[in-house]
């Protein structure tokens, strides 16, 4: 893959973790780069330019990952509802995890990072890009990672087959 083209912004509040997920993401191609160490630094980049990759931690402060990406995902006013999100964690309990699907969250990868997961991640999110659904107050990448469109019986999480959710797709320039 030529990734020269892509920006992608990188926010962790350890300024070592970034220098590694940044050389990594260097050794790959990648020319911008940008950086933040929490989530508002990170909302004055999004507001300031494109971004077509965001990798961010979960436990920040003053904004942690999970505002963060509420934000991007439910705010009126964010710039880009439909970037992928990849979480970045020391801490991968099975709330945590939950917690960040619930906000919207694209993917996930695991401390201590590797440049194998990193490339894994980025290899997810560009070339198999999930739809966008809007259920109830949920607004993001839809969790199911493979949808059967020939299927025709009940669905797994529920008796009668209703309405499809409102599916968005991203548009075509985010990838």
């Amino acid at each position: 893959m030529d990734l020269k083209s892509l920006s992608v912004l990188v926010v962790d509040d350890n300024a070592n973790m970034r220098k590694i997920l940044a050389a990594i993401l260097k050794a790959f191609g990648i020319r911008d780069i940008q950086e933040a160490e929490d989530g508002l630094q990170a909302l004055r980049i999004l507001n300031a330019r494109e971004i077509d990759i965001i990798f961010t931690d979960l436990m920040m402060q003053p904004v942690d990952g999970l505002a963060f990406i509420r934000w991007i995902r439910a705010s009126p006013a964010s710039p880009c509802p439909y970037v992928p999100i990849v979480m970045i964690t020391g801490h991968a309990t099975k709330r945590s995890l939950d917690e960040a699907r619930i906000a919207g969250v694209t993917e996930f990868l695991a401390k201590p990072l590797n440049a194998r997961g990193v490339m894994h991640r980025l290899n997810e999110v560009i070339n198999n890009p999930r739809v966008f659904v809007r259920v109830g107050e949920y607004f993001g990448p839809c969790r199911r990672r493979r949808i059967d469109h020939e299927f025709a019986g009940q669905e797994r999480r529920g008796g009668e087959q209703e309405a499809p959710a409102d599916i968005q797709y991203a548009p075509e320039d985010v990838y």
